[in-house]
């Protein structure tokens, strides 16, 4: 048989995260979830935080959908109203299903930490799922190299022979790779996959028309046409003259209508008034709300 030559993607648009402020002191670049880059179908928001004590998330609801913790430096501890408590280091991965319901805190520990939080939508007939939590130390995500001057991190999906240990509800692949200068790489993303990279740093050449792509960056690459969907795609990278790392996120769209307020996620706007009902009401997934007040939260405030 006659091997298939993947597609190739092209860059289709890119996008500057602008830095806020978020939680209680916190400040995060966002990319995915901006007025210019509202989402990318599944994905909802991606920040790249900085934070240091006093300042982290105290106590806050989630409905609807899930938020995926990667850390790339320093350590995060987190606490739930279920009794749930760990802390997360470097390289270390915290998939949260938040279902139909969860209330938690996510406080840094040093002082030093840098981190991404991805929001990945659930589809409708998941969003009342019972909440799960996915914990993975870095030593446990699998790596490889597929040439020389190229790492890959396989966080969720497979790439070069390497399958990641997470389960998604939606088909997902994130990667965390890093190019030394002069080296290049194909990164391979399912064909019905929405996908983008994101730039942690250095610079490099995204696509079949080798657009740049530099630090802080989201680039999102375009859609396959639908005769073409079902194919193998992939995406040329190479590395600019100081090397590059960053992350590659792919997903299976959910072409769902998505109706956001704040940490509820839904299709419907009466369905997030009635998410609102359940957890001022502590009732249909939020009981456990009722007068919780995680200890973490307790190191938290505004410098």
């Amino acid at each position: 048989m006659q091997a298939v030559t993947p597609l190739i993607r092209n860059v289709a648009r890119t996008y500057m995260a602008r830095e806020q402020a978020e939680g209680v002191g916190a400040r995060v670049r966002r990319s995915i979830g901006t007025v210019g880059l509202r989402n990318l179908d599944p994905f909802l928001m991606l920040d790249e935080f900085r934070v240091s004590p006093p300042a982290g998330f105290s106590d806050h609801p989630h409905r609807g959908f899930e938020t995926v913790t990667y850390m790339l430096s320093g350590a995060f501890e987190h606490e739930d109203f279920a009794g749930h408590r760990g802390k997360i280091g470097p390289g270390d991965l915290q998939w949260m299903t938040a279902g139909r319901g969860i209330v938690h805190a996510e406080v840094p520990i040093e002082q030093e930490n840098s981190g991404l939080q991805l929001w990945v939508n659930l589809p409708a007939a998941h969003k009342m799922m019972e909440p799960r939590y996915q914990e993975l130390l870095g030593k446990d995500l699998p790596r490889v190299q597929p040439v020389d001057g190229v790492d890959v991190t396989v966080i969720a999906g497979e790439a070069y022979g390497a399958s990641a240990k997470v389960r998604t509800v939606t088909p997902i692949c994130y990667f965390d790779i890093r190019i030394a200068a002069g080296s290049s790489t194909k990164v391979p993303v399912p064909g019905t996959f929405n996908a983008f990279a994101y730039v942690l740093e250095g610079e490099a050449l995204f696509g079949g028309k080798a657009t740049k792509g530099v630090r802080g960056e989201a680039i999102v690459f375009d859609a396959p046409t639908e005769d073409d969907a079902k194919k193998a795609t992939e995406v040329p990278v190479v590395a600019g003259e100081k090397g590059v790392r960053f992350v590659v996120i792919g997903g299976e769209p959910i072409n769902e209508p998505i109706v956001q307020h704040g940490p509820f996620v839904m299709n419907h706007p009466l369905e997030i008034r009635q998410a609102m009902e359940d957890y001022y009401s502590g009732s249909n997934g939020f009981e456990r709300a009722v007068g919780f007040k995680s200890d973490i939260s307790k190191r938290v405030s505004r410098h």
